[in-house]
């Protein structure tokens, strides 16, 4: 009797002891668990790979604000930004040409995922700058002049973008439409901008098919633009087309009050000139064209391989009137081309 009764109790005992061992084996199991899904999970949220994005422009202006509204609203749409997976620093050289390369170079050093060039220079830069970060370009009239391609769809594999190639030619058709009568036009342009030159040699192209006489000035600085205009008034010209570029565009306004003194037609070569004192403006939408360079962004991200991608082309050219600063300029259009313009200005704009 007595065996039978110790018996039972070294089960007792051995099956509690078991119960013991086993729940405390289960407990150190599941802290060791848990204490392993913490560490990687902290290692995975320090780890976690943030996606830099270098965004540069060589100077401030109504189109280069306009452009980058776009671009950033392109990645607000997309979820890209604000996030705390993209970061993006933004640089401007202020209108100094070596501090382009600067900055392109330093977004290198800083092993940006990507880099965003706004305007020729910027482009140019970059491309110096490396040949295996990704590069987005906006607001370039001729990518090909800086060698990033030579076809839309042959380019650099690194590189894609939007181009804003203007409308010269066609502006320059209004011009002779509005002013049947008018011979000589007046430009400004800059000698070190290879977007500049371009574009001065395209206007020369189409006003000699038109019978129209180009006056070029060359300008150096966004402070050479006034006395620039007024050089111009004196060579008798019938009217102000300026070239589109990163010194002209700032000072636009300057070009406007001379051509309003002296009740000379001012027409800009891109659309957003209408709102700074042209009577008329022909152009691509800048807003459009940064939206469209944001998405490009967000497709490289997405893992889509640049070389792929072909050089974009604005296509839709729109017309932009300010009803203002023709009456100040002398000059009033005809019905058909009210009733073609897209926007028609009648206030002063408020700067």
């Amino acid at each position: 009797m007595n065996c039978c009764w110790l018996k039972l109790l070294f089960f007792k005992n051995l099956n509690r002891l078991l119960s013991v061992i086993l729940g405390r084996l289960f407990l150190g199991l599941l802290l060791l668990y848990l204490a392993f899904f913490i560490f990687f999970s902290c290692q995975s949220s320090s780890e976690r790979k943030i996606y830099r994005i270098g965004y540069f422009q060589v100077v401030d202006s109504i189109t280069a604000s306009e452009a980058r509204r776009g671009f950033f609203q392109a990645l607000q749409d997309r979820g890209l930004w604000p996030s705390e997976e993209v970061e993006i620093e933004v640089r401007n050289a202020l209108g100094e040409i070596p501090k382009v390369q600067e900055i392109a170079e330093d977004f290198v050093r800083k092993k940006k995922d990507l880099i965003v060039a706004h305007s020729t220079p910027c482009l140019q830069a970059a491309i110096i700058a490396t040949r295996k970060i990704p590069i987005v370009f906006m607001a370039v009239a001729n990518p090909f002049l800086v060698n990033a391609g030579r076809t839309p769809e042959d380019h650099l594999p690194n590189v894609t973008g939007v181009a804003s190639t203007g409308p010269i030619a066609q502006t320059l058709a209004f011009i002779k439409k509005v002013l049947p009568l008018a011979k000589r036009v007046g430009t400004l342009w800059t000698p070190s901008e290879l977007n500049s030159e371009y574009y001065l040699q395209l206007a020369k192209e189409a006003a000699q098919e038109l019978g129209l006489e180009i006056f070029a000035v060359p300008v150096s600085s966004s402070q050479d633009v006034l006395v620039g205009a007024q050089i111009l008034v004196s060579k008798k010209i019938d009217c102000f087309f300026p070239i589109s570029d990163n010194t002209i565009n700032p000072a636009f306004s300057l070009i406007a009050r001379v051509a309003e003194e002296n009740a000379l037609p001012l027409f800009g070569s891109f659309l957003l000139a209408a709102r700074a004192g042209a009577c008329a403006a022909l152009g691509f939408d800048f807003f459009s064209m940064g939206y469209e360079a944001g998405q490009l962004v967000d497709r490289i991200k997405r893992g889509e391989d640049p070389a792929k991608i072909p050089f974009i082309y604005p296509q839709e050219v729109k017309l932009y009137l300010n009803l203002v600063a023709a009456k100040k300029q002398g000059i009033s259009f005809p019905a058909d081309i009210l009733n073609r313009a897209d926007e028609i200005i009648t206030n002063e704009e408020k700067n």
